[in-house]
């Protein structure tokens, strides 16, 4: 039986993630997925993927986040005809995060152009990676939605099952079952996992046996803190904030971590825990229509979070809450000094809304930052959690002087001891190859898989299975 792995993302790092498994006569991609960080990450974004896009017949896609979805217009642009297949949610929420992109491109496309014409350069590298028509353009290609737990059968010999990952809305593990004369192999990817417990999702599943894993390792070298001090910390942090007469910025991902944050602001006000006349910002035009999407899938609901919904409350919304779609509108938050919470985008503020936020009180010791998810090297996130004592944004020295916080427990990841048990399922595979994490985190998490063989393939890397 001739089975070919191939990594062309997320190899040794945290974003870009992108498989490919050959397997009787067919190319089936596991996810398309954007590099994010610094700039060397970004130009890696412009090269050839590795592989032919003309040649891949199929591309399953685990989940919208745009590590994970974000090069599929790139894909499309330069060759890819074949079918995209994911959940309905993601489908979504996928078109949403790539016209998104898109348009982000476009815009820096057009800053650098007229930088360029300023400084009498060429206009070549102001080039948008792909533009809003190129992702709109890949939207065709988008076929079967799959119900989680739902198989289908790809070709002779290939049979798919998604299954739930818990990570964000829609969000799931796939399981290839490959059959070629006679012989049989199993491998499951993991995608991005989630841990139980958590608000608005259900947990995520554990995977059927398997002989080959492909996991995720971003946090396979720490233990989150528990989710209820973390919801106390946030609410401690809201309140402080307030009483010294100042703002809270939280910088925010559009996907889940939006709808996390304003299903448990909605529950301080009920239960007491925040002043129900807090006024609070969701200043993230795509958080806003991913707050919507939520609203439309019900089916991705925990127990708790449906019996919400079917008691006619809606669980993203609460007393005080401004959606904030038009620039004007976000340019006039901030104009207030005091008394807001105020959530935008991006959540590693390397975009978005946030960084102006940022800029107007990052230098005020009355207001604070709350960082609720992970920030990776390079970002300007992470240079503010590490402790610089001031960061350039928008060409200017803003030191730091806000109370800066960091709450772990509401991450979207699994962390280690989440990793292990949902392993240890997968039944003693083969071979298990880590991704999706940075070395120390997979060295780490590698040290105590002892039930398999473990390998971190490097970039390109490839593998008869």
């Amino acid at each position: 039986m001739s089975v070919k792995l191939s990594f062309h993302g997320a190899d040794r790092g945290v974003t870009g993630s992108c498989h490919l498994l050959q397997c009787g006569g067919k190319k089936i991609l596991i996810d398309c997925g954007m590099f994010q960080g610094g700039k060397e990450l970004a130009e890696e974004n412009a090269r050839p993927f590795g592989f032919n896009p003309a040649d891949i017949d199929y591309l399953l896609l685990t989940h919208a986040h745009l590590d994970h979805c974000g090069r599929i217009p790139l894909l499309v642009k330069r060759g890819f005809r074949g079918e995209i297949i994911t959940t309905s949610a993601s489908v979504e929420l996928a078109r949403l995060v790539m016209l998104d992109a898109a348009g982000l491109q476009e815009e820096e496309a057009r800053y650098q152009a007229r930088k360029a014409r300023r400084h009498g350069k060429s206009l070549k590298a102001s080039e948008p990676l792909y533009t809003v028509l190129d992702a709109l353009n890949c939207l065709d290609y988008f076929g079967r939605k799959v119900s989680l737990g739902q198989s289908l059968d790809l070709a002779p010999g290939i049979r798919v099952t998604f299954f739930n990952a818990g990570h964000i809305l829609g969000s799931a593990s796939i399981l290839l079952e490959l059959e070629e004369k006679g012989k049989k192999r199993r491998v499951v990817f993991s995608g991005d996992l989630g841990y139980g417990g958590r608000a608005i999702l259900r947990d995520p599943e554990p995977p059927p046996a398997a002989d080959v894993v492909v996991m995720e390792s971003t946090y396979g070298n720490r233990l989150h803190k528990q989710l209820q001090p973390s919801i106390e910390e946030l609410y401690a942090a809201i309140n402080e904030t307030m009483e010294r007469g100042g703002n809270v910025i939280i910088p925010t991902f559009a996907l889940e971590r939006a709808q996390e944050i304003l299903y448990y602001l909605r529950q301080g006000v009920e239960e007491g825990r925040i002043n129900r006349y807090t006024t609070v910002f969701l200043d993230s035009p795509m958080a806003i229509s991913a707050t919507e999407i939520f609203e439309r899938h019900p089916e991705c609901y925990d127990a708790d979070t449906l019996k919400i919904s079917h008691d006619g409350d809606n669980p993203f919304s609460l007393p005080g809450l401004h959606f904030t779609r038009e620039t004007a509108e976000s340019m006039a938050i901030n104009q207030i000094d005091r008394g807001a919470v105020i959530m935008a985008g991006s959540g590693m503020c390397t975009g978005g809304r946030v960084r102006h936020h940022l800029k107007h009180n990052l230098w005020r010791a009355e207001c604070s930052v709350i960082f609720v998810g992970y920030a990776a090297r390079g970002t300007l996130a992470r240079r503010i959690i590490d402790g610089a004592d001031k960061v350039r944004i928008f060409g200017e020295e803003i030191p730091v002087r806000a109370k800066i916080h960091t709450i772990g427990g509401f991450s979207a990841h699994t962390d280690q001891a989440g990793l292990l048990a949902w392993h240890r399922h997968a039944a003693d595979p083969e071979i298990t190859y880590l991704v999706h994490g940075e070395e120390e985190s997979m060295n780490a998490l590698a040290a105590l898989l002892t039930n398999t063989r473990v390998i971190m393939p490097e970039p390109e890397q490839s593998f008869e299975l």
